[in-house]
């Protein structure tokens, strides 16, 4: 039987990674080089810091200590949609499968320290993440608008 988190907040998360994954569909490699101007930051870079920052809370998920250090280890991957999509989706099952592992028990007893010494219960951090995907489709949005690439009706459907 699923954990409480499996059965509450992560019916945010998981369609929260699909948005995302429609949003890459879209996308070609072309389109990932487009920078909105005002910003060195690509369409691409934007989405691999997306791979970084869950990446960073799986190992949290994992280890009970939160770093945002990590770099993914080839920057070329924010060139291709492929090979992008490809490591999401691993990023995503990893996670799933390691929060889906928690009994109730431990989302309630174990604290996951974050930068700053600051701990946060599992379904604290969960929601953190939450909130960390939903400032990153907000991210996403603009960009689409000022490549003038449409929205997934879901996108603006969640976000506007």
């Amino acid at each position: 039987m699923a954990n409480r988190l499996m059965q509450g907040t992560w019916q945010w998360i998981q369609p929260t990674h699909e948005m995302r994954d429609e949003v890459l569909a879209l996308l070609s490699d072309a389109d990932l080089a487009f920078s909105p101007g005002g910003s060195n930051m690509k369409l691409g870079e934007l989405i691999r810091e997306w791979g970084e920052i869950e990446h960073a809370y799986v190992e949290g998920f994992k280890t009970f200590k939160q770093d945002f250090d990590y770099r993914h280890p080839d920057p070329t991957i924010a060139t291709s949609s492929d090979r992008l999509k490809t490591w999401l989706k691993a990023l995503d099952a990893d996670m799933a499968a390691t929060v889906e592992a928690y009994t109730d028990a431990e989302v309630d007893s174990k604290p996951i320290m974050r930068p700053g010494d600051y701990p946060a219960a599992i379904d604290m951090q969960v929601n953190i993440y939450l909130q960390a995907l939903l400032i990153f489709l907000s991210k996403l949005s603009v960009f689409l608008r000022a490549a003038n690439k449409p929205l997934p009706p879901a996108l603006v459907d969640w976000i506007g």
